[in-house]
């Protein structure tokens, strides 16, 4: 079953610029539905923050950004319905304490709308956890199926823009594609999604002409910074 319609995400020269200096300038991108976008920067690149922009939870001090044609940031808690984000560090980290059914009960209990249980189901299959046993505490899961959890718990909202941070993270090769390859099956349902890592060589096993990246973080000003949308696969 195809997913809702993804958000298109226009972004033109967007910054965020911190006492400390700039954390990302001069981003441009166009994301449109059902496809996958992926930026590339080392660890303090500003991958985190450009995520938690572009899905309406960190105000940028430049440019212009819309998501489905809602301008941010002014309108960013009608962004914040219509986004979810993976896991990301000191944002939305898993609690080993917990089992995995007891993730996505908090989960479906934080959606702004009820949903039945199946959403649950339906979320950890397109996440490639079906077999999974949710009785599992999360400290026994692997760093793979911790990712794929994250995106699963972020499904369970039903957002129509994913974005998904360090896919790459503490991965071997084959399960970075792995990762890949779930984000592209999900663009491929209908859904956005905007995805950051350190090491992209496995992004070229899933690239079509519905594929963005790997594109730069640029964190000079804005005349250095490379427009997103060069970047287009052919």
């Amino acid at each position: 079953m195809r997913r809702a319609t993804g958000a298109r995400v226009r972004a033109e020269g967007v910054t965020l610029t911190t006492r400390e200096g700039p954390v990302y300038t001069g981003i441009d991108l166009t994301a449109r539905p059902g496809t996958l976008t992926a930026f590339q920067a080392d660890s303090g690149g500003g991958r985190s923050a450009l995520l938690l922009t572009l899905s309406g939870r960190m105000r940028p001090t430049g440019g212009t950004l819309h998501v489905d044609g809602y301008a941010l940031p002014e309108q960013a808690r009608k962004v914040r319905r219509i986004s979810a984000l993976g896991l990301m560090d000191d944002v939305n980290a898993l609690d080993e304490r917990l089992r995995i059914s007891e993730h996505l009960s908090e989960a479906r209990l934080l959606r702004t709308r009820p949903a039945a249980r199946s959403v649950a189901d339906s979320a950890m299959t397109a996440a490639g956890l079906a077999d999974l046993d949710r009785r599992t505490m999360v400290k026994e899961l692997s760093m793979l199926e911790r990712r794929r959890l994250g995106v699963a718990l972020a499904l369970v909202t039903e957002p129509r823009l994913l974005v998904v941070d360090n896919v790459d993270g503490g991965l071997g090769s084959e399960h970075r594609a792995d990762m890949w390859r779930c984000l592209k099956d999900l663009s491929e349902e209908g859904l956005t999604v905007i995805a950051t890592c350190a090491d992209a060589r496995e992004l070229d096993t899933v690239a079509d002409r519905d594929t963005q990246g790997p594109l730069p973080i640029g964190q000079g000003t804005n005349e250095d910074t490379n427009g997103g949308g060069r970047h287009a696969r052919p």
